[in-house]
């Protein structure tokens, strides 16, 4: 739902147009797509008018989305407002979480260590 459309095959896009009928659902796309632009480009100004508009969905998975963005409203904003990320170093966690689940109670950090090089 947040990949441009001109980017799906033309069955993805007949089944988003079939599931985008419902009113809920057309919200929750329309704002995800706004927010994913927003995200991509760094858009600090539209993040208020967003957070606005997500009040008023009828979706409450968003509401809650909204509502935990404005708790961390400031760290929000710095994150859009800087053209730097931490994504690469976030993945690198994320792959060396999933190692150490996949090996739960089987070894110690000396094998966690070599998995972790060798797929590196």
């Amino acid at each position: 739902m947040v990949r441009p459309g001109s980017l799906l095959e033309e069955i993805d896009h007949q089944l988003l147009i079939h599931v985008y009928q419902g009113p809920t659902i057309n919200q929750v796309y329309e704002l995800a797509k706004e927010f994913a632009v927003m995200v991509r480009r760094h858009q600090v100004k539209a993040l208020d008018d967003w957070l606005v508009r997500y009040q008023n969905s009828s979706a409450a998975l968003l509401r809650q989305f909204g509502l935990l963005l404005q708790q961390d409203y400031a760290a929000v904003r710095a994150a859009l407002a800087m053209e730097w990320s931490n994504d690469q170093t976030e993945g690198q966690v994320t792959r060396i979480k999933l190692i150490k689940r996949q090996m739960y109670r089987r070894a110690k950090l000396d094998l966690l260590r070599q998995r972790a090089l060798y797929r590196s």
